[in-house]
């Protein structure tokens, strides 16, 4: 298929763990909410039908935030960023515990109504999808109004989608006007539209890239797009200089996966700054079973166990390492997960800062094909 001729779709839902909670505690609208605490985070119901909410000052620990409202974040409050010292910056928001029985249940819902409208859709985490509306009939503008109302009207949430003729353009054009956003964009428009744009709305340009970029005097993908290929291979390496060209100038060739049998699950994050294994440890440790609370989530909603897990990691040189550990009975739960990631862990020098953390889920097999694995307690990395 002629590239240009392709309707892909990426759809994120906004603010999505936070926007949940907010069906639940309407009054909390309009106000700037945390989510991340513990259980003794739980709103408190009062005799009348209000509740008491805990405050982001009283939180005293080493977890990070994993979502926020929007009113949070223009107080400078961010997902994985430590809850000390978001703190600092919003004292006065709502903190709440994250729910995540009542988050797949939304993600379920918003999924059905989109599958109801485009079936071929790329399953990408809980809370976003990249949907193939190419052969979808309807003008592109009013299908993807469509779905952005189905979705509502299943879940009564917003949604944001950005349609291009890829998924690296998509996944840019979701966040342009969120929240409650529609951006629809062809590769006439990339000059106008996204050469503007700083190069960290590239995803896959984490912030030690973006430094390096910035020191070479380039900070938007315009400028990125018309950079010296000699130059950038020079100090990004062959691969990496070829794909920041690439991407620079709207070029990305992956099709659509929407087959129903997944090889591996992945959850990763990259820091907003790079983090040292022992000065960092209790953010890093947060960070960790974050990912594997996610990544349990993920083969839970798929119908998977796992007898491989593997972790990989970034250092703020970009140099990548990987390790595996094969169970000998599968595991599906985060406990179990998080163990053996542990274990993976120690088998890495952690000598330099690193800048991204991931956990991966392979050789998946339905539930009940073996006993679960329950692994040993041993000495505990960020711990």
């Amino acid at each position: 298929m002629v590239e240009d001729q392709r309707r892909i779709a990426h759809l994120d839902m906004d603010a999505f763990y936070a926007s949940v909670e907010l069906l639940r505690y309407p009054e909390l609208r309009g106000l700037p909410v945390v989510i991340g605490g513990g259980r003794d985070a739980q709103p408190v119901r009062q005799p009348d039908g209000s509740h008491t909410f805990s405050r982001l000052r009283d939180y005293v620990g080493r977890g990070v935030i994993t979502t926020a409202t929007y009113e949070a974040r223009a107080l400078g409050v961010g997902s994985a960023m430590g809850m000390m010292k978001a703190a600092k910056l919003a004292p006065d928001a709502i903190l709440l515990p994250v729910n995540f029985d009542a988050y797949r249940q939304m993600s379920r819902l918003f999924k059905n109504a989109v599958a109801a409208i485009a079936p071929d859709f790329e399953d990408r985490g809980i809370d976003e999808i990249y949907i193939d509306l190419t052969h979808v009939e309807g003008e592109t503008h009013e299908l993807a109004q469509r779905i952005k109302q189905a979705v509502r009207d299943a879940t009564g949430l917003s949604c944001s989608i950005g349609v291009t003729p890829n998924k690296l353009l998509s996944k840019i054009c979701s966040d342009l006007e969120k929240p409650d956003g529609l951006t629809v964009l062809g590769y006439e428009d990339i000059p106008a539209r996204i050469w503007p744009l700083g190069v960290r709305k590239i995803n896959g340009i984490g912030p030690k890239a973006t430094e390096k970029l910035a020191a070479l005097g380039i900070a938007t993908i315009g400028q990125l797009a018309a950079a010296d290929a000699g130059l950038l291979q020079d100090h990004f390496g062959a691969h990496y200089s070829a794909w920041l060209a690439d991407a620079a100038r709207g070029i990305d060739h992956r099709a659509i996966s929407t087959s129903s049998e997944s090889k591996s699950i992945s959850r990763e994050t990259t820091f907003e700054r790079d983090l040292h294994a022992r000065q960092d440890r209790g953010a890093l440790s947060s960070i960790l079973t974050q990912l594997c609370d996610r990544l349990a989530d993920d083969l839970k909603r798929k119908g998977y166990v796992s007898r491989t897990i593997s972790i990989k990691l970034r250092f703020d040189d970009f140099q990548i390492v990987s390790r595996n550990v094969t169970l000998p009975r599968p595991v599906a739960d985060a406990t179990g997960i998080l163990q053996a990631a542990r274990e993976c862990l120690k088998r890495v020098p952690l000598q330099r800062r690193l800048r991204l953390l991931g956990v991966r889920a392979s050789t998946l097999e339905p539930p009940g094909a073996g006993p679960q694995a329950t692994l040993p307690r041993q000495g505990e990395l960020f711990a």
